[in-house]
Order: C-alpha cells, then sequence, then structure tokens
C-alpha cells in the first residue's frame, strides 16, 4: 500500500513537472509570436464568470420597461419599490 502511494506521488509530481514544461513553452512562443489570450478566443480560466440570466419568459414589465420573470430569488428594484408603495404586481403583468 506504501509503495503503491509513493509511486501515485511520483507520478503526480512528473505530471506537475510536464505540465510546467509545457506551459513555460506555450508562454515563450505566445512572446516568440506577440500572441496575446484574446488572440486565442477565450477567456483565463482563473476569471469568474457572472451568473446567466434567466431562460424563464418574463411575467411583468415594470414601469420604465423592465423585465422580471417573478422566480426564485432577490426581486429587483422596481418591484420592490411598487409592493413597499401598497399596489398590487397583477397591473404590471404581460
Amino acid at each position: 500500500m506504501a509503495q503503491a502511494q509513493k509511486l501515485m506521488a511520483e507520478a503526480e509530481q512528473a505530471r506537475k513537472d510536464e505540465l510546467s514544461a509545457v506551459i513555460a513553452d506555450i508562454k515563450a512562443k505566445m512572446k516568440q509570436f506577440g500572441i496575446t489570450t484574446a488572440d486565442l478566443g477565450s477567456t483565463s480560466v482563473s476569471k469568474k464568470t457572472g451568473k446567466s440570466k434567466s431562460a424563464a419568459p418574463a411575467k411583468y414589465k415594470g414601469p420604465n420597461g423592465e423585465l422580471w420573470a417573478g422566480g426564485p430569488g432577490r426581486k429587483p428594484e422596481w418591484v420592490r419599490a411598487v409592493l413597499a408603495s401598497g399596489k398590487s404586481l397583477d397591473s404590471y403583468l404581460i
């Protein structure tokens, strides 16, 4: 068991070393040819993307044309304002 763990650790270290060499080679070639990450057509892996919009169809249309599907989660500011003023959302149904 110990020998298997040692071999697994060695394999993982070899993979990390190879990966480091590949990354260094890619960076050198990018510098040599003047290639940027934007040229590659992808975003950085470390960059977090925002939450995508809901695919649910809108059920309500606000006073300034804002749309809302009425699903779970935080209500838009215009919905909170309408409810705080004592009005019903029925008049904003599409």
